[in-house]
């Protein structure tokens, strides 16, 4: 079985081809794969591509969590995913759209192919889009309360959900701490991503990120565009604003009507073949 690694600011994926797997993976064959022990390690396999029947798409991409479950949109997922689509030549133009869970995006490669821009689509804060259980409403200022301490939060989606907390250092023990509870909180249907978000100043903030079905990630690119989103909306910060974490840097340009791009580079890794005997030990 054939795959491609690359990372982006850290957080890496393995690109799988459909058609030349032949077959679809099984939740504990992806499990197996992602596995930093027993498998290849990543935080996440990216599946494509794959034909759509839609003249202004290129192509449609499946994503996979590291536990087996399905993601709607991953930034860093996209602009890997783009990079390998541009490697490989499947595409051979600087700007295509992609099909994903989340909606279609449109991508821009530049010269050298190493920093890709994606449009990531519109935010919205509304309950039902994300969603988060209550009544429809704009999620901003809310209160969750873990092991009986309050944390001020936004929510939003970008194409999947977000749980941006406020008013805390942005700490990796926080984020590895804290993260689980909420992503797994009955407030949340579908569980969510969480961000600990410190503002820096009027352009830059800094996360930590737990990712639902990945946990904690050196980087990501829809949650630094939902931290960023949530900045702008509460007056912190305005646009253009470059995301800190671990991993680097991000830079997310929004309009007034929270239509964000972003931008960041993309590092190839290496190419392999899985033995299929990993799957059966």
């Amino acid at each position: 079985m054939k795959f491609t690694k690359y990372h982006g600011l850290g957080n890496d994926y393995i690109v799988l081809n459909p058609a030349e797997v032949g077959r679809e993976l099984t939740e504990k064959e992806i499990q197996r794969i992602c596995d930093r022990h027993y498998g290849v390690g990543s935080d996440g396999i990216l599946w494509g591509p794959i034909p759509v029947d839609k003249d202004e798409v290129n192509c449609a991409l499946r994503i996979f969590n590291p536990d087996g479950s399905e993601a709607e949109k991953s930034g860093n997922g996209l602009r890997i995913f783009s990079r390998y689509l541009w490697d490989q030549k499947i595409v051979t133009t600087t700007s295509f759209k992609i099909q994903t869970l989340g909606g279609i995006v449109d991508v821009e490669i530049n010269s050298n192919s190493k920093l890709i821009t994606v449009d990531m689509g519109q935010v919205s804060f509304r309950s039902k889009d994300i969603p988060v259980r209550g009544q429809d409403r704009e999620v901003l200022n809310e209160t969750i309360v873990i092991e009986q301490k309050p944390y001020t939060f936004c929510a939003v989606t970008i194409g999947n959900p977000h749980c941006v907390v406020l008013g805390e250092q942005a700490t990796e023990t926080l984020a590895k701490h804290l993260g689980p509870q909420i992503e797994t909180h009955s407030l949340f249907p579908k569980r969510t991503n969480v961000q600990f978000l410190e503002v820096l100043d009027r352009h830059n903030i800094k996360i930590e990120i737990w990712e639902r079905g990945a946990g904690y990630t050196l980087a990501s690119g829809s949650s630094s565009c939902a931290a960023a989103a949530v900045s702008k909306k509460l007056g912190y910060c305005e646009s253009p604003i470059t995301v800190h974490m671990p991993g680097g840097t991000l830079q997310i340009q929004i309009d007034d009507l929270y239509h964000v791009r972003m931008s960041g580079p993309v590092t190839r890794v290496c190419d392999g073949t899985i033995d299929l005997e990993v799957f059966t030990v």
